[in-house]
């Protein structure tokens, strides 16, 4: 008999699309002439005292597998971290784990609560890994739509309609990417009112918690009755710099963590040790690191609005992380057409709205975590383009 691939891969795999915010990074490797504000990466360099500390783990040889968990160094530094800058305290001991990035974070949740045939309630637009996560799983994503109206943020209605008997866990992507909303403490107190009915999980996903231009991050774990509740996944890749050194980490209850931490133990075994040592020092000492860097996200974000409101695209004031999420509904194009165009004709690469989700259709994904030139740059070609519209 010969052999037949397609009756060996899983069907639930085979089904997920590919992300489309790769399908544009990939162009940017391949084409040279192309000025992309694609990519959700900080262009700073990881900052020197935090390379050293990694280099400095090297040269003593510290090469060895570390605890599951992560160095108890680091969870107590993370545990010092999180209370110092989000008022959140959390056992180092038994409520923090160290991951592969945020992304592993996620994931470990996600597979700890979900069961076949829950239900798992996304606001969109958001980034692309929640449903297809959960799908994996073995739930069903629920896709709530957010509107530009209220600043994309979910209310209380929106939660309570998407609610059903099968409903397992509430994602809360704030600050989000891709349009930069965050979610004040009003607005997660409405939320808590609705989950307190209920005995649905939360995971809040802050990885951009340190990104926020205005009213500084809550969490909704500092919410009365919530933290019980919730698993935060957060990481070092946006408010340090350090996406290629895959540093992530989940805080949550000591009953979450014990489960999450034998998916952990199982597909991972730990954290990079290296990697685990140059965020260590992150933590203690990289304070100034984060607000200089945020000092010039807000810069960039005030110039590249301001531009972009000039040539004639609506631009959404983002509130946090580092993207724009532009209204394009005025072209008369669909925002695949719209990006598929300006990157063939103008060689400018920005990411369709509609790959975060349908209710993304019609805008656009900006990143301004570029330099001001090359932000500059971009918005030229953009400029070029819509006056041959």
């Amino acid at each position: 008999m010969k052999f037949d691939p397609s009756k060996s891969l899983s069907a639930t795999i085979t089904e997920i699309k590919p992300s489309g915010i790769r399908k544009f990074f990939d162009i940017l490797n391949e084409r040279k002439d192309v000025i992309g504000l694609t990519v959700g990466q900080p262009d700073f360099v990881t900052p020197w005292h935090i390379r050293d500390a990694g280099v400095r783990s090297l040269q003593e040889g510290l090469t060895y597998y570390t605890a599951n968990n992560g160095i108890i160094e680091m969870r107590e530094e993370i545990a010092k971290y999180q209370s110092r800058r989000f008022g959140l305290e959390y056992d180092p001991a038994t409520e923090i784990i160290v991951t592969v990035g945020g992304s592993e974070a996620i994931d470990i949740a996600m597979r700890a609560v979900i069961e076949p045939g829950d239900e798992v309630i996304i606001p969109e637009p958001s980034f692309v890994c929640y449903g297809p996560i959960a799908t994996l799983a073995g739930a069903k994503a629920v896709p709530v739509a957010l509107s530009p109206d209220n600043g994309f943020r979910l209310t209380a209605q929106q939660l309570k309609d998407a609610i059903t008997e099968k409903t397992k866990l509430l994602v809360l992507p704030f600050p989000n990417n891709p349009t930069g909303s965050v979610m004040r403490k009003e607005d997660l107190e409405a939320i808590a009112a609705v989950l307190r009915e209920t005995n649905i999980c939360v995971l809040s996903d802050e990885i951009y918690a340190e990104l926020t231009y205005g009213e500084k991050h809550i969490s909704i774990a500092s919410i009365p009755d919530m933290r019980e509740r919730t698993i935060i996944a957060n990481g070092f890749s946006k408010a340090y710099a350090m996406t290629g050194w895959r540093m992530g980490y989940t805080l949550a209850p000591a009953y979450f963590t014990k489960q999450m931490a034998k998916i952990h133990q199982y597909a991972i075994m730990c954290a990079p040790t290296t990697s685990q040592y140059a965020a260590i020092e992150a933590l203690k000492n990289g304070d100034k690191d984060i607000e200089y860097m945020k000092g010039e996200y807000e810069g960039r974000r005030n110039l590249i609005v301001s531009e972009l409101n000039r040539i004639g695209i609506d631009a959404f004031m983002p509130e946090g992380a580092f993207y724009v999420f532009a209204d394009l509904r005025k072209f008369g194009i669909d925002d695949e057409e719209f990006c598929q165009r300006l990157l063939d004709e103008k060689g400018c690469a920005i990411v369709p709205g509609s790959a975060f989700g349908e209710s993304g259709r019609g805008f656009a994904r900006i990143s301004y975590a570029y330099s001001v030139k090359h932000i500059q740059k971009a918005i030229e070609r953009m400029e070029a383009f819509i006056k041959t519209l």
